[in-house]
């Protein structure tokens, strides 16, 4: 291993230790009730089996049968999830004709962040991880199940999805994708246009063109966002079957792979003779995994946040400073849109997840000893899916590239650092996608010109107010405020200043998440504005320094100038109404911030 990985692995296994070590009683405890059903009354068990079928009800009734929950965020307004419409009945074909049995324990919500970008459902789109958290838990809270198939793919849900999966440490639980759309037109020509919009050069249907030619069917978008980050990092941490990420919907191989893992998690169960709790995967060596695998690619920074989360419903407590050692050690090894021209269909065929694994195996930099759903050891990540007779076969992936353009080895990177910096100062910490940055623009020193919205933004760009070296402070974002939403009308504007041979970055208390592109942006600043933070005393034209290279996240105020200056303040109440968000007001008072996970799912985070 190499020693950074390995030093970062112990640092967090004994940073953690006590709060591990009370997670694996609770698993241990839950253990030993067996299975679960054995301890319902039988009002409770015929309830449970009352809809099945005769030959289910019997497997049921006997307890010999493992019987499997599915927990599914299937809606056909989300691209990713629409294919998911009979993903239920499949499933338990497959699993019945090996001698098991699945229900379909419960829906979680799927909002869709493409379609909120904006809009006022957006501020409901972080808290939307607990809900789905708390909404798989309560599917899985009838004691009818030995383990679980979880259906989702995009933003918060996989995140939601497997919080609430570790909270039920001690059964099984196979995350089942639906892949990505076939690729349309390229993410580079969809961001020209967008781009010129923002400048007022094309039409609204010219936009709303090349947006439609973009995502144009089922599946999961193209670029690498978060939704196909989260793809990555569970099959990284042996979640999901290897190769199974990047299958595009309705081809013969995707088919199989979603049978052969309805049919892996009855094989896994306590029933069985090679039991695999979630608990024995979701490891300090799987989540280093996990994040080395999102640094090497550029991935979303939202997983600053979710992995956090993540860590801590399985016991660990993992941070910033975490992240950014092991960013200062792992290769950018990929080029994929936002951080290239590439897509994800683009990265499949130039080797994919197989090559990707087999040269961080080969650099030292991910652990090979853990468990995962397919069996023991990160190697087996290293072969690929093929269809043979119409059955899937798993055959030795690639040994080198088969598009340097797009994926390279560890030997030969991109960037010889990962993707993501840690930024600290009197302005707080935040973090930085630096992955997609001009060398030349790392580093910002500009006047700052503050607002409270994104939507402010358009109007002084439109007017000319921004072209100069500047540094747009957008506030009152963070999880507290306002839920904290993702701020993507900044990235177009932003990007014509700076092609403009303008200065520009932007400094936040808000997210920018996977797409947040070539502008150097100081993302997730805590603490954030409403809990007090310096970001809520900046002033227009006040120097704020931006420096990826340095870490350095200043404002170039006096301290006894500073000290004297009020809090800015704000109404928030016309975004804690409307669009359902005043009934998540109890949420906005529990977040923790940023580094904490932006979660509200912990008391004491």
């Amino acid at each position: 291993m190499h020693a950074v990985i390995d030093q970062v692995t112990q640092r967090i296994e004994a940073r953690s230790a006590a709060e591990r070590q009370r997670y694996l009683e609770k698993v241990a405890h839950a253990r030993q009730q067996g299975p679960h059903r054995g301890a319902l009354s039988c009002g409770n068990l015929a309830h449970g089996f009352a809809a099945c079928g005769k030959e289910d009800k019997g497997g049921l009734r006997s307890l010999t049968k493992a019987n499997i929950g599915i927990v599914t965020s299937y809606n056909d307004m989300l691209s990713a999830h629409q294919p998911y419409h009979d993903y239920p009945d499949k499933l338990k074909e497959a699993i019945r004709a090996v001698g098991s049995v699945a229900q379909v324990a419960g829906g979680v919500p799927a909002m869709c962040d493409g379609v909120t970008q904006g809009q006022p459902g957006m501020e409901l789109s972080l808290i939307s991880r607990d809900v789905i958290a708390m909404s798989t838990a309560v599917s899985l809270s009838h004691n009818m199940f030995d383990g679980g198939l979880m259906l989702g793919i995009c933003d918060k849900i996989v995140p939601g999805l497997l919080i609430a999966a570790l909270s039920f440490g001690h059964l099984p639980f196979v995350f089942v994708p639906a892949g990505p759309m076939p690729s349309g037109i390229t993410n580079k020509e969809k961001a020209r246009v967008r781009e010129l919009y923002a400048e007022g050069k094309v039409s609204k249907d010219d936009l709303l063109e090349a947006e439609a030619a973009s995502y144009h069917s089922p599946g999961t978008c193209t670029f690498y966002g978060t939704a196909n980050s989260n793809q990555l990092i569970v099959e990284i941490m042996g979640l999901q079957l290897p190769g199974s990420s990047f299958v595009n919907p309705g081809s013969g191989l995707r088919e199989e792979l979603t049978r052969v893992a309805a049919q892996q998690v009855t094989r896994i169960t306590d029933l069985g003779t090679d039991y695999q709790p979630i608990s024995s995967i979701v490891t300090a060596k799987s989540l280093v995994n996990g994040i080395v695998g999102l640094l090497a690619t550029g991935g979303s920074t939202n997983h600053t946040m979710h992995l956090v989360a993540i860590a801590r419903a399985a016991g660990y407590i993992i941070d910033w400073d975490d992240f950014a050692e092991l960013s200062s050690v792992t290769p950018l090894v990929t080029r994929i849109y936002p951080n290239g021209d590439a897509d994800i269909n683009h990265f499949q065929r130039a080797g994919g997840m197989a090559y990707l694994i087999r040269t961080l195996l080969d650099a030292g930099l991910l652990h090979e000893d853990v468990e995962t759903i397919a069996g023991p050891g990160l190697s087996r990540y290293t072969k690929k899916p093929e269809l043979v007779d119409g059955k899937v076969q798993w055959v030795a992936g690639p040994e080198e590239s088969l598009d340097k353009d797009v994926l390279r080895s560890s030997a030969d990177p991109f960037s010889d650092h990962g993707g993501l910096s840690v930024l600290q100062g009197n302005l707080g910490r935040a973090v930085m996608k630096t992955s997609a940055l001009p060398e030349d623009r790392v580093s910002v020193t500009a006047p700052a010109v503050v607002m409270s919205s994104q939507h402010e933004l358009d109007a002084a760009f439109k007017a000319g107010d921004l072209d100069r070296d500047c540094v747009v402070v957008v506030r009152f974002q963070g999880p507290k405020a306002i839920g904290m939403p993702e701020l993507h009308k900044l990235t177009p504007p932003l990007g014509v200043l700076q092609q403009r041979g303008y200065r520009v970055a932007l400094v936040t208390d808000g997210r920018m998440s996977g797409a947040s592109g070539k502008v150097p942006a100081a993302i997730h600043v805590t603490p954030e504005a409403v809990d007090g933070g310096l970001i809520g005393k900046i002033k227009d034209g006040d120097l704020v320094r931006v420096d990826a290279e340095s870490g350095a996240l200043e404002l170039l105020v006096e301290a006894q100038e500073l000290e004297q200056r009020p809090q800015a303040t704000l109404d928030l109440s016309g975004s804690h109404e409307g669009m359902g968000r005043e009934l998540f007001g109890g949420f906005r008072t529990q977040f923790s911030g940023a580094e904490q996970g932006a979660c509200t799912l912990f008391s004491d985070t």
